[in-house]
């Protein structure tokens, strides 16, 4: 397992490397900004597959939800930029909330990113895999095993460390941002020169028969998914290199602008090119067909946009683990998430991100669409707590400028609570099971709060406890199946820590010959010693001695004794080998596990040949 280990994860780090795997902005901006980048991949499509249920006229309202859009990723830029700064140690919504709005709303955007994220990695991927479908139409139908392809080699990525990733990363993310930046450029300038004449089924400002607001609300809540992901940096800042928080500000402020510019521009392009929606041919392909042609440059934007799709869940395998690691920290989650790997990564996180997300993709057959909806609900919840959060923050220590800063963060709450408004009413349908997964997740965190609590309760030490209690003295119950050198130095061994030793052998109907015979052979050799067979009609070694225990405990509690079950045990001298042999000392030690005032200890024999 080492061995496999190193192959595919690598040698393992030393914890004083650490600051070797800090990001400086354009790895950052690889490694952070590819899932917000990447959905402009579809946040224009998810508009206008919406505005064409009515008609293709109506198309052109996608100008003017885009420019809400927009408002948006502006208001929130400002405010996570002061998120940044006012907590640099990271945890972005889930401790904004946490600290200004109470634990209870820090639970529930905890909960709602952690959800979030897997449904990060689960919309890009598949919309990864569409994507290559798209360009290579043979491939079309086997969507979910290109993304569990997908997830795995991220998964794998991602437990080889920060530096290593994001190396991999500045690849497709700048690849993208250069072909999508020509690809704008050459259709604006094809516009202007008159190359490409106007195809829109209707110009700005026409009325559309059969238009509402509800239609309109619900387009503006699928295009709002553009904006998942601007709160991963926020999240994040710890991997920055210092200072953390100007670097993690300014990697944000970047992330902005490129995220405006290609949602703006391939927004106006589609409504130009009068592009309709197709079942296998996505919308930023038609935009890139019409623009370049079918040449080069043309699979170039394929290529970038399917690499990019591929790898935006790694913001998800980013941000995952660093929240799930504040959440354990304040003991909301298992300690385990606390944990770093061999490549001072939290290893346990990441892995269970994986998992998350390929259940999801098998679940939703990898159809993006239907993820969609609960993509932006889990999304929206913690931009709205945390733009709240800020706001109270600010009113609380009304620092230098914090009428303006309150200004910024209102807005953003503002449109973010009205887009959940807007999902909750109008796709009820599609984003239920939000509200089944929630309630769960939430109650699952106070269970486990509750249980470290309880435990730090039983544990702590008070003033009256300084005084040890010490037992009179102890008995030693050694378990043995054959009289062999590990009997004769358990036993030893058992002599030297108690003052009453006895051995215990488990007999069955098997065999009654042969369990004379052993019991004879004891007597001979170990005379001093009680020997105990306790008979076992359903060929159990377990229970029957846990029952022998229990007498011989409440007797040795009479007499002030410990109890302590020696279980000795021969390890092979290659690892391989211990497969070879039952598991009998593995099963006893569960058996005792919840029994009290019984002591488990395990004697190993090391075998040299």
């Amino acid at each position: 397992m080492q061995q496999f280990k190193r192959v595919f994860i690598g040698r393992p780090l030393k914890s004083s490397e650490e600051g070797g795997q800090k990001l400086g902005k354009l790895k950052a901006l690889a490694m952070l900004s590819s899932d917000a980048l990447s959905s402009v991949a579809y946040g224009t499509e998810q508009i206008v597959l919406v505005l064409t249920q009515l008609s293709v006229a109506a198309i052109w309202y996608s100008l003017p939800i885009a420019a809400f859009v927009l408002v948006l990723l502006l208001s929130l830029t400002l405010s996570y930029r002061q998120i940044i700064h006012a907590y640099p140690g990271g945890g972005g919504a889930y401790k904004v909330s946490s600290d200004n709005l109470g634990q209870r709303a820090g639970l529930a955007a905890g909960g709602s990113l952690l959800i979030d994220y897997m449904l990060t990695v689960s919309v890009s991927v598949s919309a990864g895999a569409e994507a290559i479908t798209s360009a290579i139409p043979a491939l079309y139908g086997h969507q979910v095993a290109i993304s569990l392809v997908i997830i795995l080699a991220l998964m794998l990525m991602n437990l080889r460390g920060m530096s290593e990733s994001a190396s991999f990363l500045m690849i497709p993310v700048y690849l993208f941002v250069a072909m999508m930046t020509l690809m704008i450029v050459v259709g604006l300038y094809k516009i202007l020169s008159g190359a490409i004449p106007f195809k829109a089924a209707a110009t700005v400002g026409s009325v559309v028969p059969g238009i509402s607001m509800a239609l309109i609300f619900r387009a503006f809540s699928s295009g709002s998914s553009s904006l998942t992901g601007v709160e991963a940096i926020s999240n994040a800042v710890p991997f920055f290199k210092k200072p953390r928080a100007k670097h993690a500000a300014e990697t944000l402020a970047i992330m902005a602008a490129i995220l405006g510019f290609f949602f703006a521009g391939i927004t106006f392009l589609n409504y130009w090119y009068g592009i309709v929606p197709e079942a296998k041919v996505t919308v930023l392909s038609q935009v890139a067909s019409t623009t370049f042609g079918h040449g080069f440059l043309f699979y170039m934007v394929q290529f970038a946009t399917a690499f990019i799709l591929a790898v935006a869940a790694n913001t998800g395998f980013s941000a995952f683990p660093v929240l799930a690691y504040n959440l354990a920290r304040d003991k909301y989650l298992p300690h385990n998430y606390m944990d770093r790997g061999d490549r001072l990564g939290y290893s346990n996180g990441i892995m269970t991100l994986a998992l998350g997300s390929a259940f999801l993709i098998v679940l939703f057959k990898g159809v993006t669409a239907n993820l969609i909806p609960l993509y932006a609900v889990g999304v929206f919840i913690p931009f709205t707590l945390s733009q709240s959060g800020m706001i109270v923050k600010w009113w609380r220590e009304r620092p230098k400028g914090w009428i303006g800063k309150s200004i910024a963060n209102f807005t953003g709450a503002l449109i973010s609570f009205a887009i959940l408004i807007i999902l909750f009413v109008y796709r009820l349908t599609d984003i239920w099971p939000f509200f089944i997964i929630m309630p769960v997740l939430v109650y699952i965190f106070y269970k486990i709060h509750d249980h470290y609590k309880k435990i730090a309760e039983q544990l702590r030490l008070e003033a009256t406890d300084a005084v040890l209690h010490h037992y009179d003295g102890a008995t030693v119950i050694v378990l043995i199946s054959n009289i062999t050198q590990v009997t004769k130095a358990a036993l030893s061994y058992a002599e030297s820590i108690g003052d009453y030793v006895i051995a215990v052998h488990v007999s069955m109907d098997e065999n009654p010959d042969k369990e004379k015979e052993i019991q004879s052979q004891f007597k001979k050799d170990f005379p001093e010693v009680r020997f105990v067979d306790v008979h076992s009609n359903y060929r159990s070694i377990a229970k029957p001695v846990v029952r022998f225990t229990h007498v011989i405990s409440k007797n040795a509690l009479r007499r002030n004794y410990s109890t302590t079950v020696l279980i000795p045990q021969f390890v092979p001298r290659k690892p391989w080998q211990q497969a070879l042999h039952n598991q009998t000392a593995l099963r006893l030690r569960q058996a005792f596990a919840n029994q009290k005032n019984i002591y488990v200890t395990t004697y190993s024999y090391h075998l040299k040949k």
